[in-house]
């Protein structure tokens, strides 16, 4: 498995930000998630603190790792916090969009609620999301960071059926993956989910997400649907109405 050295070209929207093996991109994209960092004292700036590094909105953390996939993006929100929510399951579609793109004839890259990506029926990793603090949900964050973490290929210490109900995407076909191209990929069909979004209103974001969701797929007495306003799983019975949120 190659880590892959750079980003193939972006498109402008996105400052890509590398990290070395180890790093945590998550945690990385929230420290550059405020356009200005606040000093710590009159006339100074937070320690590790770079001008010529990427902040706020568009901002692109990656990690050059040899056996997994991670990045994050900085987005800022234009709406209260549970329809702002909808973006997470657009960015899971762009990801579920970015591995079929590539996959294997007839693969199926499925999801579990509410983040947890399955290829071929064993989990390969997810999706990571983080808000500031204290976030009311009728309030607008200030920015929210959406991400994903996928196993590309078992350490070579791992045996081969080792770990039941999991897999890697190398196990699955995709050979030739690297981070780089996996978060290449990512950050182009995340910009084309959030048009449709955009175009075509929630109904769009939900339908292709629940396309792809195993729970309670094919299940004649569950009725599935997202909610608008808060970006939760909604599931109609005869007994009932059930909410799964995001967080």
């Amino acid at each position: 498995m190659h880590t892959g050295d750079a980003l193939p070209p972006l498109p402008s929207l996105f400052a890509p930000v590398m990290l070395r093996e180890g790093g945590d991109a998550l945690a990385r994209a929230v420290e550059l998630a405020p356009e200005t960092p606040a000093p710590e004292s009159p006339g100074s700036e937070p320690a590790g603190f770079s001008p010529a590094i990427a902040r706020g909105a568009g901002t692109l953390v990656w990690v050059r790792a040899l056996n997994r996939a991670e990045a994050a993006v900085v987005l800022e929100p234009d709406r209260p916090l549970g329809q702002a929510l909808l973006a997470y399951l657009a960015a899971a579609n762009a990801l579920a969009d970015a591995l079929s793109a590539i996959a294997p004839p007839e693969l199926p890259v499925t999801w579990r609620w509410p983040g947890t990506l399955c290829v071929n029926g064993g989990v390969v990793g997810g999706m990571r999301l983080a808000l500031p603090e204290g976030v009311a949900p009728e309030g607008v964050p200030d920015w929210m960071v959406l991400g994903f973490e996928l196993r590309l290929a078992w350490p070579e210490s791992v045996i081969t059926g080792e770990h039941p109900g999991e897999t890697s995407l190398q196990e699955e076909g995709f050979d030739e993956l690297t981070p780089a191209g996996l978060t290449e990929a990512w950050a182009r069909h995340l910009m084309a989910n959030l048009d449709e979004w955009q175009a075509r209103g929630t109904r769009r974001v939900a339908e292709k997400f629940l396309a792809r969701l195993e729970d309670f797929a094919g299940d004649k007495a569950v009725k599935r649907g997202i909610d608008p306003n808060t970006a939760a799983l909604v599931l109609d019975r005869e007994g009932g109405r059930e909410t799964w949120p995001i967080r």
